[in-house]
């Protein structure tokens, strides 16, 4: 018998669960592109994109996936030959490594593994042994989405500064905007890219990339970019297609207003962030409880190190897989894959699972979710600690 009838729960790291009110927002009929009110609306969004990423800065909005946000944030300030730093915890940051390395540019990769963050002293040596200042920008995983890692952007910038390296400071948010605290212009960023599909509770399609002055002359002295990568007329558009280079996506703007709006009545922000900060803890404590008896872990034993976004759990293989199917099938929860933590074809990529607590998220789906997961490892018979949901109950009310 399947307990699993009823609403299924999407508990992966993305795309994360959508509200009702960004799905009513969407469900309409096509709009004038030319005139009337999705033009109003379309400027009301980038203020309040702003607030989101804490900046005054510039902001382009790109019809494509983080992989796109990726890709403009580059071809907006690099070009063939130059030399970018990656220091990289986790999939996501060997990613983007590999689209600045399909533009040709060379990549200089500083890999701290799949369990620690960036270590600002080895950044520090490289850029200090960089003496011609060839290194361009520095490319950095705010959090990894694969390993849960979160990493201490502010101090990167502290470290350019105190080198003096001209070097443009690149962070990437696809997982952590609008659930981890991030603060632009306060941290020094110059360009910051990010996805609608995670904090934003919008569905993937939309990329958003925000960057300074400093970043906007790095445009200003390539010989070529992209027409439609090219974020000048998007940042500041003369007519309504330039904010998306071509046909807007008119659909996802209506979810996106909704969204923004959903984040605003919340109490901005800052309210968002310590909404997501409890939440994660209650997760974190069931799982502590979990692994006292059994091979269950937390990938980033740090707490202070880890997302508010997403969790990354060693369990062991096959564990991990097997849990996964049971709670999806018994029990309506469907857990993150192990990304990045092994290849699919290793016996390994059985033993990870993530729990994804980002955007459209409350105490009742989190402890629906860690509910669901208690149940599949007693009906699997996988050793673990009891007192996993009442430690996470206790975070919940306050008490933890």
């Amino acid at each position: 018998m399947s307990l699993a009838h009823g609403r299924a729960y999407l508990a992966i790291p993305g795309p994360s669960v959508m509200p009702e009110e960004v799905l009513r927002a969407m469900h309409r009929a096509a709009p004038n592109i030319y005139e009337g009110d999705l033009i109003e609306m379309t400027a009301g969004l980038i203020p309040d994109l702003r607030a989101v990423a804490r900046t005054r800065q510039h902001a382009a909005i790109y019809i494509s996936n983080g992989h796109g946000a990726w890709e403009a944030a580059l071809a907006n300030t690099l070009q063939p030959g130059d030399r970018v730093l990656v220091p990289a915890t986790g999939r996501f940051g060997h990613g983007w490594a590999e689209v600045a390395q399909g533009q040709g540019i060379a990549v200089d990769m500083l890999d701290f593994g799949k369990r620690a963050p960036i270590d600002l002293n080895r950044v520090e040596e490289a850029l200090r042994a960089d003496k011609a200042h060839g290194i361009k920008a520095v490319l950095a995983t705010h959090v990894d989405t694969s390993t849960s890692v979160l990493n201490d952007i502010a101090g990167l910038r502290a470290v350019l500064d105190a080198v003096g390296h001209p070097a443009l400071l690149m962070a990437d948010c696809i997982a952590s905007l609008a659930c981890d605290r991030f603060e632009m212009d306060a941290w020094g960023v110059d360009v910051m890219v990010a996805g609608s599909q995670k904090g934003l509770m919008v569905p993937p399609g939309l990329a958003f990339v925000f960057f300074s002055d400093k970043a906007a002359e790095a445009r200003r002295t390539l010989p070529l970019v992209s027409r439609y990568w090219d974020w000048t007329h998007r940042a500041n558009p003369q007519m309504y297609y330039q904010y998306f280079g071509g046909t807007a996506p008119t659909h996802h703007l209506y979810g996106l207003r909704a969204a923004l709006d959903l984040i605003a009545t919340e109490g901005g922000v800052e309210a968002v962030w310590a909404r997501h900060d409890r939440l994660a803890r209650a997760i974190w404590a069931a799982c502590e409880a979990w692994g006292q008896e059994g091979p269950l872990e937390l990938n980033i034993s740090d707490p202070t190190l880890r997302s508010r976004a997403v969790t990354a759990l060693r369990i062991g293989a096959p564990h991990g897989s097997r849990l996964r199917s049971w709670v999806q099938d018994h029990a309506g929860v469907t857990l993150g894959i192990g990304l990045g933590m092994a290849e699919p074809g290793d016996p390994a990529w059985h033993g990870f699972f993530r729990i994804g607590h980002m955007g459209h998220v409350n105490a009742h789906m989190v402890l629906g979710a860690l509910g669901a997961i208690e149940a599949g490892l007693s009906a699997l018979d996988i050793p673990h600690g009891a007192g996993g949901l009442s430690a996470a109950a206790r975070v919940i009310a306050g008490k933890g």
